[in-house]
């Protein structure tokens, strides 16, 4: 069935709406939402083998249109090859996208922005984006940028390393024991649950026309956070003005 995506209003860059009646930002579960299997590579690659993998990746999408919801945007480090696979994403007829290297990407937070600015720019504005292994304390800055939901895998993979997920830190429980004798399953819920406040918190602020103060606030929670929120208000300013509610 295809996915219906609806944007009700912006606040900054980022956009409140509906994809297949559910509130965005939004947790994207791969049991309802179907991700095409591509080829990944890892964030620091040389050119060639992220070239290949951004080929092998556009070629396993295009056989799988009729029966996949999200393409993957491949192509490590180097912003080219991400936009070029984006593209031809979109020219097969892919209108979700799922961007690999999350985690990796919040180390490098002026790649991070340069690459959510340019994808906004060059796609559809009826693209969705997707952020794959996101930290809640990120997650009002990168739905800010232009993001539209996030992998609940995240909660899982989290789970897996004995780590608490909270809305500004993620706790290892080996390091902070917060809680004594949690099942991995028990923390893949509480890591779930910190993922559905989060987003919940995000589109009220947004509703509010408030999201910019939760962004900032959260943008102290971390170097690589706090540099993502200037690096985009120093060199993008344009784009962040181009839906800003003036008050």
């Amino acid at each position: 069935m295809p996915v219906k995506f609806e944007i009700k209003s912006h606040d900054g860059p980022g956009r409140f709406g509906k994809l297949n009646g559910e509130m965005t930002p939004l947790i994207i579960n791969s049991e309802k939402y179907n991700i095409v299997p591509c080829q990944s590579s890892p964030y620091n690659i040389e050119y060639d083998l992220a070239k290949w993998s951004v080929k092998e990746t556009i070629s396993k999408s295009k056989k799988k249109l009729e029966e996949l919801d999200i393409g993957v945007i491949q192509g490590g480090k180097y912003l080219d090859l991400r936009l070029e696979c984006a593209k031809e994403l979109e020219k097969y007829g892919y209108t979700g996208f799922l961007i690999a290297n999350g985690d990796e990407l919040l180390l490098h937070p002026q790649y991070l922005v340069k690459l959510i600015v340019n994808l906004r720019e060059t796609l559809s504005p009826n693209a969705y984006l997707i952020y794959s292994f996101a930290e809640p304390s990120f997650m009002p800055l990168i739905t800010y940028m232009g993001i539209d939901g996030f992998l609940i895998n995240s909660a899982k993979f989290y789970s897996y390393l004995n780590v608490l997920m909270t809305p500004t830190k993620n706790y290892d429980l080996n390091t902070y024991p917060l809680f004594e004798d949690l099942t991995q399953e028990e923390i893949e819920k509480y890591n779930e649950n910190t993922i559905d406040f989060v987003l919940r918190e995000i589109r009220t602020h947004m509703k509010n026309r408030s999201l910019r103060n939760l962004v900032e606030e959260r943008a102290n929670t971390s170097p690589q956070n706090k540099s993502a929120l200037k690096i985009i208000d120093k060199k993008y300013s344009d784009y962040l003005l181009k839906n800003q509610h003036l008050f």
